[in-house]
């Protein structure tokens, strides 16, 4: 099986080493390549470059937010990957699903919540028609 490539985007290192950290080297039995950035440029470029099989980003990230860049990505991109979103708060949901976001995931990042959803995002792109 192939690794599964997560493209992970935030302005924060903290935050991109604790997603790191938490979703750890293997996961739903799949090695996991993942690619970090810290600009939208870079998300933008990578995604023109790569293929992914999920999207992680960051809603606070500074100036330009996970959730407009899931919104452009979402808009740009035929067969753009499940998103998983970060935020702040849990009222953010609203512009989550405005963005299109697949999944939510509150902060602090969660060591079992955001596994769980990564996982259940991965499985469903995997068992997705070609």
């Amino acid at each position: 099986m192939t690794a599964a490539r997560i493209l992970l985007y935030s302005d924060d290192r903290t935050v991109r080493d604790d997603v790191r950290l938490v979703l750890g080297r293997r996961l739903a039995g799949r090695e996991l390549d993942i690619f970090d950035v810290a600009t939208h440029q870079a998300a933008i470029k990578a995604m023109d470059e790569g293929s992914f099989d999920l999207l992680i980003l960051d809603g606070e990230a500074v100036p330009y937010g996970g959730m407009g860049l899931c919104h452009q990505l979402k808009s740009e991109f035929d067969d753009c990957p499940p998103v998983l979103l970060l935020v702040a708060r849990v009222a953010d949901a609203w512009l989550a699903s405005w963005s299109a976001a697949d999944a939510v995931s509150a902060y602090p990042v969660d060591p079992v919540r955001l596994p769980d959803d990564a996982a259940r995002l991965l499985a469903a792109r995997q068992d997705a028609p070609a």
